[in-house]
């Protein structure tokens, strides 16, 4: 099971991946989405598995400074929250105002 940590990078990557170079973006793709050992991300590439290691280190830096700046993954889980707390208390309201709000929460939502 991946630790939080991971889990973190992750979110970071979904957030930030597209302005790593091309190859941090697919090794850190293999190695966080795919799960794929530095020896299978290494071997395709003809590479050895510390410049794979070398690389996602690289690319996790990368993606903790972007956060750092913008902040937008931070936002995005606040905002999850945010509506998670809004189902959650909507399911206290009688049932002709419970389903509007919690209809619209999901949607809101989804959209994060």
């Amino acid at each position: 099971m991946k630790s939080m940590k991971n889990l973190d990078f992750v979110l970071l990557l979904d957030c930030y991946g597209s302005l790593l170079t091309e190859r941090q973006r697919t090794l850190l793709e293999g190695y966080y989405d795919e799960d794929l050992s530095l020896a299978e991300l290494a071997q395709p590439l003809g590479i050895s598995r510390q410049a794979v290691h070398d690389s996602i280190r690289r690319g996790e830096h990368q993606l903790e400074a972007l956060e750092t700046q913008m902040g937008i993954a931070a936002r995005l889980t606040a905002a999850r929250a945010v509506f998670q707390e809004i189902e959650t208390l909507s399911a206290e309201l009688p049932e002709p105002q419970r389903s509007g709000i919690a209809e619209a929460a999901a949607r809101g939502k989804a959209l994060f």
